[in-house]
This record gives C-alpha cells, sequence and structure tokens, in this order.
C-alpha cells in the first residue's frame, strides 16, 4: 500500500475542520472540499450578512471565482498545475437558482482542461458558502 502525504497549503484558506487540503498518494492527488472563503479575511467574498444572521448581500459569481482560485492555491502548493484536475464533484446549496451562472463560469476556468464532473444539490455546508469543489489530480 502506499504511503499518502498529507498537503496543507499555506497559500489557501485554513479548513474549518481537522483534515488537511489535500493528501498525495502515489501520483494522485485527492483534495479535501475547497470553499470560496478569502485566505486573507476568511470571509465569503460576495457574502454580507446582518447581526441577526440575514443575508444583506449575496454575490454567487463572487464565491464562484473564489473557489477556483482557492483550488488552484492548493494545486500549486502540492506541486500540480489547473491542468493535473481529473475529476471535479461540485456540491451546491442552491441548484435550481445557482447552477446556470456556476456552470458558465466553470466553462470559463475548464476551457482547455475537462475533467469528469458531477455536480450535487445538497441542503446545506458547514460555513455560509453557495459552493465548495472536491477534486482529484494525477501529479
Amino acid at each position: 500500500m502506499s504511503k499518502s502525504q498529507k498537503i496543507e497549503a499555506g497559500s489557501a484558506p485554513k479548513p474549518v475542520g481537522l483534515y488537511p487540503h489535500a493528501r498525495r498518494v502515489g501520483n494522485l492527488l485527492f483534495l479535501s472540499g475547497i470553499g470560496p472563503r478569502d485566505p486573507e479575511t476568511n470571509e465569503v467574498p460576495g457574502l454580507k450578512r446582518s447581526a441577526s444572521g440575514n443575508f444583506i448581500e449575496f454575490d454567487f459569481e463572487a464565491q464562484c471565482h473564489s473557489v477556483f482560485q482557492n483550488v488552484r492555491r492548493v494545486l500549486e502548493d502540492a506541486g500540480a498545475t489547473w491542468d493535473s484536475l481529473v475529476d471535479v464533484t461540485v456540491f451546491l446549496v442552491n441548484m435550481e437558482r445557482d447552477f446556470h451562472t456556476y456552470n458558465r463560469i466553470y466553462a470559463e476556468y475548464f476551457k482547455d482542461n475537462q475533467p469528469c464532473r458531477t455536480t450535487v444539490g445538497i441542503s446545506a455546508l458547514p460555513t455560509p458558502i453557495a459552493i465548495e469543489l472536491k477534486c482529484i489530480a494525477v501529479v
């Protein structure tokens, strides 16, 4: 059995639980769920909430761009590139509202590399984000 190497990406947002950003096993790189939080401020781009927790501002496009940038950060810190991705699982908390926007932005980022993809509609994520990616890459 191959030994796995834990990857902590210094340029990506810190994980919200006890898990690494990624693990490398042989030439495969498995990324943990990556969300759109800003690595510097830990804020969710395009999301502002009132003191009572209600949304004041919600920009799903900003979250899409941020999550793709965070995936790229983890890949690069692990010695991989965007083109190394072979499988992407996308979790959306509101498939009906967000799928078309996400699909359009996804096509911008993946026009040259087209990994396998699964998109799943879910009811919630652990933090107030609307999208999360789980990826596998070859390094």
